[in-house]
């Protein structure tokens, strides 16, 4: 993808050099390239932005995102899938506190009670695709900052803060804002991750996909990351392939892990590092 690609080639040669507080499992803090403010778009018909300069595992990337709409804070899901992304941050019972899952599903009101952020979400933009007037139509948001309702400190969340949904001409684009971006580690996920829920909220609302837009705070590269960072920039991008969802999906929390299929994927090798915590 070489938006993403242009972003990190942006980031490595005019990113200030900043310390930061997360550490590596040998307690060196890595210092981080940093650029504030980027943006990116892709055409989600021109195919799934999945990397294919590393090869991405697309499995926990659907795991996760179930895991998300579930409500779930706790990574039980997640290990007995064999994905282990959330593991560092977990406590002794797996419990992780108020992230993405319950702030989608359960946001807490003042005074009591919650707000199911995913079901007004559909609701809108079905009220949207019938009538292009209906007052949701610059209200299709999903938030994950809940300044009243916290993890601890050390738990990443909010990071991907804020998604804004638009349906014109019959389909459905997203834009996301992430406040803090691991770009080597992270954002592939987050790329994938929301063009998933776009394709999946579609789906279900009967509209086509249209734009998946990346909007960043503050976007940065770890030191660890840099050698992997140049393998990337020199491996010329291979197209992109095709998101499959089975016909039989209506209901955003009725999606099964096997009706998501990805064809004609065809990606470099792998690249690993170490996320700093």
């Amino acid at each position: 993808m070489k938006q993403y690609l242009d972003l990190l080639r942006h980031v490595r040669q005019r990113g200030a050099r900043k310390q930061q507080r997360a550490a590596l499992s040998d307690g060196r803090r890595p210092e981080v390239l940093s650029v504030f403010g980027y943006q990116f778009r892709h055409d989600l018909q021109a195919g799934f932005p999945l990397m294919t300069t590393k090869r991405m595992p697309f499995g926990a990337i659907v795991y996760e995102l179930l895991w998300f709409l579930s409500g779930s804070t706790n990574v039980a899901y997640l290990r007995q899938h064999n994905v282990r992304i959330w593991d560092q941050w977990a406590d002794e019972r797996g419990e992780l506190g108020s992230i993405y899952g319950k702030q989608w599903r359960r946001w807490q009101k003042p005074g009591g009670g919650t707000i199911d952020q995913i079901a007004m979400l559909v609701e809108g933009i079905r009220r949207v695709a019938a009538d292009p007037n209906a007052p949701e139509a610059r209200r299709l948001l999903l938030t994950a900052w809940n300044p009243g309702d916290m993890p601890p400190p050390h738990v990443p969340t909010g990071c991907h803060t804020l998604a804004q949904f638009n349906v014109t001409a019959g389909r459905l684009s997203c834009q996301l804002y992430q406040r803090s971006a691991d770009l080597f580690l992270g954002v592939p996920f987050n790329i994938a991750s929301y063009s998933l829920l776009t394709h999946l909220l579609a789906k279900v609302t009967g509209l086509d996909v249209g734009e998946y837009i990346h909007t960043f705070g503050d976007a940065h590269i770890y030191d660890n990351h840099f050698a992997q960072v140049d393998e990337q920039l020199i491996r010329t991008p291979r197209p992109l392939p095709r998101l499959e969802l089975d016909e039989a999906i209506g209901d955003i929390d009725s999606v099964r892990f096997e009706q998501v299929r990805l064809r004609d994927y065809e990606p470099y090798p792998p690249l690993k590092g170490e996320v700093a915590v």
